[in-house]
């Protein structure tokens, strides 16, 4: 199969690593986007690599930032890619530039704000150009569907980054969920400090918010348990807190926690309902010592499980820190190998874009339908309504204040 060149749409955090002006604070210091697509060039699976922002006058000091902290860690590894706009030009529809410099079958990945991720997607999609979207795949339910349509309509793949799927104990519990019979509790947490915000300001309580950033990846977890058993959402209820956020220089609307209430129903028997309650925050405390706090306790007919994965049994303590702290080499693992070339190619990060690379390099060589790829369980549009549809009435709840109820028969969506 032939490489996949791939435009990566975003300069941010989670693409570069790189933000205010220098590598960020967080435990994604040299980004995760890049990267893997780095990696994934070097082992012959990337092709042509391009990148682009609204501001174009950062990618001299992204280069800088790229090469020092990922070619001259990783054995020279290569950080080179094409950007748009120039470098001292600013334009925030440089995205319509770099999409039409690409061709039918080559992908685009999106990793920028919420609001933006309907209108980049679509016209990626009209063009005959693959997509990932970084969760949540857009904020409303009707966008979702919209992108369904025209991704079917024009035969391309589109994915939603939903990583989480891959972690290892997490795969796992999905598929031990499926053996314990008929859905009855599922209750998580995530949470991130408050220390995060400085990165989100521009955008929290703006363009989105902590369930869309957080509860994005439990729900989604939750989903793809129960939807094989049967459960699709019925009705959600929503609830937030705020004080602290604004406190620190966020947007008034801003929400510190929230925390989304479902109804879960069985489409074949009504009689048996099941309750989810997903909470977010990204609100904790200063010196939590882990960048993400995550549990979850999934309870069914035949059994339970429960995961907390705050620590992971892997704790740090060092002086400059001035506290114990606790890493995630399994999301992604930037110690090098013996030979000093990136080794985290197992990271569950790592393994979400590479299965968006490989499936659009088969549907590419006609040995896979999007279709097929639906099929398979991945976190494809198809494969992700409903976690939409809960977000958005999630959101919906707060604002109006009232119960939001789902309906869903022969395909159809829709929220009242």
């Amino acid at each position: 199969m032939q490489p996949l060149n791939v435009l990566m749409v975003g300069t941010g955090e989670y693409t570069t690593g790189f933000v205010g002006g220098g590598a960020s604070g967080s435990d994604k210091k040299v980004g995760v986007v890049g990267l893997t697509l780095f990696d994934l060039r070097r082992r012959g699976k990337v092709g042509k690599l391009s990148m682009v922002g609204v501001n174009g006058t950062k990618f001299p000091a992204i280069r800088e930032h790229l090469y020092k902290n990922i070619t001259l860690a990783y054995n020279n590894l290569d950080t080179s890619f094409e950007s748009y706009p120039a470098d001292d030009a600013k334009d925030p529809e440089a995205y319509k530039t770099a999409i039409d410099a690409l061709s039918p079958g080559d992908a685009i990945t999106i990793f920028t704000p919420d609001t933006t991720h309907y209108p980049i997607a679509l016209y990626a999609i009209e063009r005959g150009i693959h997509v990932m979207i970084t969760k949540p795949a857009v904020k409303l339910l009707e966008h979702h569907i919209a992108l369904l349509e025209a991704a079917e309509k024009h035969g391309v793949f589109v994915y939603i980054e939903h990583h989480k799927r891959f972690d290892p104990a997490y795969w796992d519990a999905r598929a031990r969920a499926r053996q314990l019979g008929d859905f009855n509790y599922f209750y998580s947490y995530m949470s991130q400090p408050k220390s995060q915000l400085e990165t989100f300001k521009a955008w929290a309580g703006i363009d989105s918010d902590i369930s869309y950033y957080l509860n994005s990846h439990h729900v989604d977890i939750c989903d793809s348990m129960v939807s094989q058993l049967g459960y699709v959402p019925v009705k959600v209820s929503a609830s937030a807190s705020k004080g602290v956020a604004t406190s620190l220089g966020c947007h008034e609307s801003t929400e510190d926690t929230i925390s989304l209430l479902v109804r879960w129903q069985k489409k074949d028997d009504p009689s048996k309902q099941a309750t989810g309650v997903y909470t977010a925050s990204w609100t904790a405390p200063q010196k939590a010592g882990v960048h993400s706090n995550q549990y979850f306790h999934y309870l069914a007919k035949g059994g339970e499980i429960n995961i907390n994965q705050a620590k992971r049994g892997y704790e740090v303590a060092e002086d400059a820190a001035g506290q114990l702290m606790w890493y995630n080499p399994f999301y992604m693992r930037y110690a090098p190998d013996e030979d000093g070339n990136f080794n985290g190619q197992s990271g569950y990060g790592y393994v979400s874009f590479e299965k968006f690379v490989d499936a659009c390099r088969a549907v590419n060589a006609g040995e896979l339908k999007p279709a097929d790829l639906d099929a398979k369980g991945l976190p494809t549009l198809r494969n992700t309504i409903a976690t939409t549809a809960i977000l958005e009435a999630g959101r919906r709840s707060i604002d109006e204040d009232r119960e939001i109820r789902i309906e869903s028969k022969d395909g159809v969506w829709k929220l009242v």
